[in-house]
């Protein structure tokens, strides 16, 4: 089985995304989908987050996050970077 290209995005999330455990339901879904990267709460309410690894497991990361009960995403901005070499998933402050 071909292996999926490791791409990196920028993301900003928001709608209840603050105070209902979404950023370290993220980690755990990330770590469990072999994602790198890190989230973290803006002061304005929404999520800001950076993923890399396979596109296809970005996707099953959100569709995820969108049947937590208490998770609600009401949109997000997504932007493609640069990979970088890291190991892991972090919850930042």
């Amino acid at each position: 089985m071909e292996r999926s290209e490791e791409i990196r995005k920028h993301i900003y999330v928001s709608g209840r995304v603050q105070g209902v455990g979404f950023r370290f339901r993220t980690q755990y879904l990330a770590r469990g989908f072999g994602l790198t990267g890190w989230v973290r709460n803006l002061d304005d309410g929404r999520v800001e987050m950076e993923l890399q690894g396979p596109e296809e497991a970005m996707n099953l990361l959100f569709e995820h996050l969108r049947q937590d009960r208490f998770i609600v995403i009401d949109d997000f901005q997504a932007e493609l970077i640069p990979t970088v070499e890291e190991s892991g998933f972090r919850v930042r402050s």
